[in-house]
């Protein structure tokens, strides 16, 4: 599954393929370049969501339904929630109502960050577009509101979809990768009228020969070190892995 990606400001004022509004200007700006975004940590990200598709808004990653009670379940929940199954998302009580009512979102990132089992040992990957590009993710969102305080809470779930060959040998346990838009098609991943049919007919591996992998240094999993520094992205050769990359 897909925790870890990593967005900078600048990939989102060159990039941004949206609306060039005030608000969208001021979420860039005050947006902290995040070299290493943990979902585990729960952070607010900026999407485009299927309520406004022309901006920026800033949800939390993890989604809470709508019908969970109490504000300690909803920070028990998003612990399950930073992925969505695209198979199973419109069943599946935790997506269901934001599936079937159309609740979509395009999640921006430079790159993707996943591991592969060798022999009994984790090696990171960071995984982004031959171009460099920025590119978006498929997720789905939802509204809770918080019965005591009123306060009310936007978030969001990251979709996956069945592991390309490419991530295939990288994500080689799990065999999933997020649902990746080809730009001709974002912007109708957040056309809220569309069918179940067509929405998963999108939630499709993405084109493996439009991607690049290289290993990094395992600061990502460090304990002690900060892992949010342009570093973290930065190419490590693991001798042992070198034969099997020459295949790629």
């Amino acid at each position: 599954m897909c925790y870890h990606y990593s967005l900078t400001k600048f990939a989102l004022r060159s990039e941004n393929r949206f609306s060039a509004m005030q608000e969208d200007y001021k979420i860039i700006e005050e947006y902290d370049d995040l070299y290493h975004i943990n979902g585990f940590q729960f952070p607010k990200l900026p999407v485009v969501a299927s309520d406004a598709p022309d901006r920026f808004q800033m949800l939390n990653w993890g989604l809470i339904p709508s019908w969970v009670k109490t504000k300690e379940e909803a920070m028990k929940f998003r612990l399950n929630t930073l992925n969505a199954r695209s198979e199973s998302m419109y069943e599946k009580p935790s997506y269901r109502s934001a599936s079937k009512a159309g609740r979509r979102c395009l999640i921006p990132a430079e790159g993707i960050f996943e591991w592969q089992d060798v022999k009994k040992k984790k090696y990171p990957y960071y995984i982004h577009m031959k171009d460099n590009s920025l590119f978006y993710m498929g997720g789905i969102w939802e509204e809770w509101t918080d019965r005591d305080t009123g306060e009310t809470i936007k978030s969001f779930s990251l979709v996956t979809t069945e592991a390309n060959p490419l991530m295939a040998r990288i994500h080689n346990e799990g065999l999933r990768m997020p649902v990746i838009l080809p730009k001709e098609i974002e912007l109708d991943w957040l056309n809220q009228n569309l069918s179940k049919e067509d929405v998963l007919a999108m939630a499709v591996p993405y084109a493996e020969d439009m991607m690049s992998a290289y290993t990094i240094s395992k600061l990502i999993t460090s304990r002690t070190e900060n892992s949010n520094i342009p570093e973290v992205k930065q190419q490590i050769v693991y001798q042992e892995l070198a034969q099997q990359q020459t295949l790629w």
